[in-house]
């Protein structure tokens, strides 16, 4: 298996988790997003729409977004399990990844970051409050939700790790590359911190990464 990610990208973060957790080993090759390489023809012939992760198994064509390269994973390695069984926890723990990954988290990456600078000449220091808005409002639903759905146990949902927490934990990781307030999130802040002290969401840390900053 090999992957194409980004040391910063939180899609690409969750994926990591992910074959850590099973012990699937993966080559990951680092497109450089600053520099704009995910628009050159190379990488735009493996992904048109320009964005990582894309993840090779054998031959064929890449799968791309983070939440399907998941699902794909629990399929052909359903051990350890990242989904619960029971078919109400296993929806509750895909509606909690969806409020990171499908709600808040397309909200801030850099091509709608650049856009919106770029088509409304909005300065970096408005649109930082703009990024900083939405991840509030994605810890707020998690936080809420967390703190009183009878669902939550050691983990998001219950007490083994889901795909509820890798999304989670890649936003919240992310609060600190952007300087966002944690203080009114303790539920998020109590399971994401016990994630992080696991090796495999340790090693897959974006500041772990090569062409992360020192």
């Amino acid at each position: 298996m090999r992957m194409y990610g980004n040391w910063r990208s939180a899609a690409a973060f969750r994926v990591r988790i992910a074959l850590n957790l099973k012990g699937i080993p993966c080559e990951e090759t680092f497109i450089d997003l600053d520099a704009g390489d995910q628009y050159k023809p190379d990488f735009l012939a493996i992904n048109p729409q320009a964005a990582v992760p894309a993840f090779f198994d054998g031959d064929g064509p890449p799968l791309t977004q983070s939440l399907a390269i998941l699902d794909y994973l629990e399929d052909i390695h359903p051990e350890p399990a990242l989904l619960p069984k029971e078919p109400r926890a296993r929806a509750r723990a895909r509606s909690l990844a969806q409020v990171v990954a499908c709600d808040t988290h397309p909200l801030y990456v850099p091509r709608v970051r650049n856009y919106l600078m770029s088509a409304y000449d909005i300065p970096k220091d408005d649109m930082m409050g703009f990024v900083r808005h939405w991840f509030a409002t994605g810890l707020k639903t998690l936080e809420t939700r967390l703190a009183h759905e009878p669902g939550t146990g050691r983990y998001a949902q219950g007490d083994t790790i889901s795909h509820a927490d890798l999304c989670l934990v890649s936003l919240w990781v992310g609060t600190g590359i952007f300087g966002v307030e944690t203080a009114p999130y303790p539920t998020v802040k109590r399971i994401a911190e016990d994630c992080l002290s696991q090796e495999a969401f340790a090693k897959a840390h974006p500041l772990r990464q090569p062409g992360a900053p020192a």
